[in-house]
């Protein structure tokens, strides 16, 4: 008995080992996609446990919740995307953050 492993995709058509390298990635971002889920989870818990103890906390917060906004804006709304950018540059010029 031979205990070397077998690379199984030197045996299979190119278009069998595409297709199982595509099912690999899906499966890693879908892994990933689920770990980033259950980390804003976290940041989300985090962020509602206590009130800002200042306005930089404050806009700290607003940004998460602006951002969360326009990632669901349509490509198309530039007049939305806009004006969230517009507020978060203000937050940025407010703060001394450079």
């Amino acid at each position: 008995m031979n205990d070397t492993p077998i690379e199984l995709d030197k045996h299979r058509g190119m278009a069998a080992q595409k297709a199982t390298d595509i099912r690999r990635i899906l499966t890693d971002v879908e892994t990933k996609a689920k770990l980033l889920r259950d980390h804003q989870g976290v940041v989300e818990i985090q962020l509602l446990a206590a009130p800002a103890a200042s306005w930089i906390e404050a806009a700290a917060k607003a940004r998460y919740v602006l951002n969360l906004y326009a990632a669901q804006l349509p490509p198309t709304d530039a007049h939305h995307r806009d004006l969230v950018a517009a507020v978060l540059a203000d937050f940025v010029r407010l703060s001394g953050e450079n």
